[in-house]
Parts: structure tokens; C-alpha cells; sequence
């Protein structure tokens, strides 16, 4: 019977040293993470729902915010500038995402090959992204210069007359896609990751089959690179969708030629900050939250019928 007792009494101090030591795990843990979700709470959480309201509300910072209810966005649904700016970023998007995934796709192949200076062909593509957004700017309003531009002066030498480029309603949101599939050197760097992880095998067995280049590139390297192609598009459309650093230093904010490079995010930060009505540029915010998430879903509602992994059947 004492035997028995002693047994028990171990048995509970060894589960009272298990309980102890994993609270202090969990307190560890908690406190490991505390900083993250302080940091997720004031700067995530907070702005989050914050917009929320302030976009049911008439508020400039100075006074104090008013309920208005549904009102900034009944005025949204009447204000042409609103829809001029999302009609230039559908349209700039429409544009960007696929000419950047043609661009980055066709890039990352070439640069795979097991050519003299690879790594240099590939550093060379890849310098452009690291430089400064105004730097790249000021390059470009130089080179597409209607009347002094590189560009312009190199099509003259073929007998084409160049556009206007930046200063032509037409052509201006083409020159902006320009100058981003300039600086893809991120996405090419994702593109080179996708293809040297498809297996050797394929090609093998395609070798085998006695299949061109031609047919390995559309039946084996293209749908296994899908994953990645899929990955590179929704951040191509969020990225497209949400651009304004580069129109912004370009027209000084005013989204000239015409307003036709007047983006939604432009005239976002406009009435914020420029006019400062943040309960006007909360509903815009919402706005574009709820276009993004939409496009995105029927992205990946549509990933099913062309994305295929490795293994797949």
C-alpha cells in the first residue's frame, strides 16, 4: 500500500514538472510572438478597420469625423475622375500583366540556356530592378523624348516617325508599360527559379519520343512552369492595379497627358493628402480592395483548368 502511494506521489510531481514546463513554453512562445502581433495589430488591425469607418464618415483630420453613411460612395459612383482612374489602371493592367509574363517567360528561357557568360546575361537583365524608381523616370523621359529621344531618333533611322510617347493621350500608358517590363529582373529571377525545378526526366523521355524543341517547350516546359506563371500574375494584377509611384514621379500627380495616365491610386493619395477628404479616399480604398479580391478569386477559381504541377496526372 505505501509502495502504491509513493508511486502516485511521483507520478503527480512528474506531471505537475510536464504542466509547469510547458506553460513556460507557451509563455515563451507568447512573448516570442508578442512583437509580430503588437506590430500586426497597430499597423494592419487598426488602419484595417479604421478606413472602414472613416470611409462611412466626412473626415479631413483637422475636425472631428461626421457619419455620413453610404455617402462618399454614392458621390464616388458620380465623380468622372473616379472612373477615369479605374479605367486607366484596368486598361494599364490589361496591358502589363500579360506583356510582363510574355517578356519574363521568354527571358528566363533564354537565360537558361548553357550559354559563354551566363551568369553575366543574367546579372545584366537583373541590375534595372535595383534601381531607384525616380532614377529609372528621368532614363526614360530622356530615351522616349519625342524630339531629342534615343528611341525616337533610332526609329527615325528606319523611316519611321516616332509617337509622342509620355506626351501623347495614345501612347502614353504604352510607354509606361515600357518602362515596367524594363525592370522585370524579379520576376525573371522567380521564371529561372520554375524551370530548373522541373525534373530532367521529361526531357529525357521526350528525347526519347525524338520531340523538337518546339514541342518540349509547349508540352513540357510551359504547363510546368504554369505554377509559377500563375504565382508571377496575381502579383502582377495586385502591382498593376495598386500602381502609382511611377505615373505619380512622371506627371508630378497631375496624370497628364489628358489625364490619361491618371491612376486610381493617384487619385486616392490626391484626396487624402492633396485635399485632404480621408473619408472620401477610405471608400476609394475599399473600392479597390474589393476589385482586387474579385479579379483574384476568379484567378484562382481559373487556375484549375491551366495550372498543372509535376506528379500531376
Amino acid at each position: 500500500m505505501s509502495n502504491l502511494t509513493e508511486v502516485t506521489n511521483v507520478k503527480a510531481k512528474a506531471s505537475k514538472k510536464t504542466t509547469s514546463m510547458e506553460t513556460r513554453i507557451r509563455r515563451a512562445g507568447i512573448l516570442f510572438a508578442l512583437p509580430w502581433i503588437i506590430g500586426l495589430l497597430a499597423f494592419y488591425a487598426y488602419p484595417l478597420f479604421s478606413s472602414m469607418y472613416y470611409s462611412l464618415t466626412n473626415y479631413n483630420v483637422i475636425s472631428p469625423s461626421q457619419w455620413i453613411g453610404f455617402e462618399n460612395y454614392i458621390t464616388l459612383f458620380n465623380d468622372d475622375l473616379f472612373w477615369k482612374g479605374l479605367k486607366n489602371t484596368l486598361a494599364y493592367a490589361l496591358m502589363q500583366v500579360p506583356l510582363a509574363i510574355m517578356f519574363g517567360v521568354t527571358l528566363a528561357m533564354l537565360l537558361n540556356l548553357p550559354v559563354f557568360g551566363q551568369g553575366f546575361l543574367r546579372t545584366v537583365f537583373f541590375l534595372p530592378s535595383l534601381l531607384p524608381v525616380i532614377a529609372t523616370t528621368i532614363l526614360w523621359q530622356w530615351l522616349l523624348n519625342p524630339q531629342f529621344g534615343l528611341v525616337n531618333a533610332f526609329l527615325e533611322k528606319i523611316g519611321i516617325t516616332g509617337p509622342g510617347w509620355l506626351g501623347d493621350t495614345t501612347w502614353s500608358k504604352p510607354s509606361l508599360v515600357i518602362m515596367t517590363l524594363w525592370v522585370l529582373g524579379n520576376s525573371i529571377l522567380i521564371y529561372l527559379a520554375g524551370l530548373q525545378d522541373i525534373s530532367k526526366d521529361y526531357y529525357e523521355a521526350a528525347d526519347i519520343d525524338g520531340a523538337n524543341w518546339l514541342q518540349k517547350t509547349f508540352h513540357i516546359t510551359i504547363p510546368l512552369l504554369t505554377p509559377v506563371i500563375f504565382f508571377n500574375m496575381i502579383m502582377g494584377v495586385i502591382h498593376a492595379l495598386q500602381e502609382f509611384t511611377l505615373p505619380y514621379a512622371l506627371t508630378y500627380g497631375t496624370g497628364n497627358p489628358a489625364e490619361s495616365l491618371l491612376f486610381y491610386s493617384m487619385y486616392l493619395y490626391n484626396n487624402a493628402f492633396l485635399y485632404m477628404k480621408m473619408g472620401y479616399a477610405s471608400a476609394m480604398a475599399w473600392i479597390l480592395f474589393v476589385v482586387v479580391m474579385l479579379i483574384t478569386v476568379v484567378l484562382l477559381k481559373s487556375s484549375g483548368k491551366w495550372v498543372f504541377y509535376q506528379g500531376d496526372d
